[in-house]
């Protein structure tokens, strides 16, 4: 399941719509508008799988790797964050809910750092053409 944080722009929503990519954003169908942030751990925890997308770093920490989540912190402009999610759940290193759990990722422009579960180091891959 594809969980957006409320920080995602409605452009950006309508164009994973039209991707036919599915999601549930918080604040809509998710939880309550305005939800803190020390709140959506225990919401994701509630879920089956969730790949959750947010532009806030402040997920982007080791120590937020959990078996049954994925955090991505999409360090991009708010008018990229459609063109990336789908580059992300295409990419082959975090093309199924199993690869994507257990690990912390930053998504920028250059391509893909992360740490996964049971690994000390930052790993990076890059985006494919």
């Amino acid at each position: 399941m594809n969980i957006l944080d409320e920080n995602i722009i409605h452009s950006q929503r309508e164009k994973l719509r039209r991707w036919r990519i599915p999601y549930r954003q918080i604040g809509e169908e998710l939880s309550r508008s305005g939800i803190q942030d020390s709140e959506v751990i225990p919401l994701l925890m509630g879920l089956k799988a969730p790949t959750f997308f947010t532009r806030d770093f402040d997920y982007f920490q080791p120590e937020l790797r959990h078996s049954r989540y994925c955090l991505v912190w999409l360090n991009i402009r708010p008018d990229e964050v459609a063109f990336h999610v789908r580059q992300f759940l295409r990419h082959p290193a975090f093309r199924t809910h199993e690869q994507r759990l257990g690990r912390v990722v930053r998504a920028h422009v250059e391509g893909l750092e992360y740490w996964q579960l049971g690994d000390g180091k930052l790993s990076r891959v890059g985006w494919l053409d």
